[in-house]
């Protein structure tokens, strides 16, 4: 099982970036997919899901992204995006790709995003 992030970078406050986390090893349509992120010396925090086709792919925002983050997913290529606008500078911190069904829980090694003011 693999979850390889990549996107990430130093952007200015304002700017946009787009995450993407490749999967494979596991049947990735019927896994909920999520980006986490964590900030230096704060806890891993949930920003953004979206769930397996069969649950109707609903999507799901931390207030605090709400309306500049998009989250998506391309069933055939096994990618999950996270397109991210308005970058502040608070939104600073590792991004992490993570897979979910049941019990079952896959993770990747982290994207750094740095949003300067």
């Amino acid at each position: 099982v693999q979850l390889v992030e990549s996107g990430g970078g130093l952007v200015q406050s304002g700017g946009s970036l787009r995450l993407s986390c490749a999967a494979s090893g596991f049947t990735f349509s019927s896994y909920t997919m999520s980006w986490y992120r964590q900030a230096p010396g704060k806890e891993r925090e949930l920003v953004a899901t979206i769930f397996s086709a069969i649950t109707g792919g609903i999507t799901y925002y931390a207030d605090s992204v709400k309306g500049r983050f998009t989250i998506s997913r391309d069933n055939v290529k096994n990618t999950v995006y996270l397109q991210m606008n308005s970058l502040k500078p608070e939104d600073t911190g590792v991004y992490y790709c993570n897979a979910r069904r049941q019990s079952t829980n896959y993770w990747g090694q982290g994207t750094q995003v740095t949003v300067s003011s």
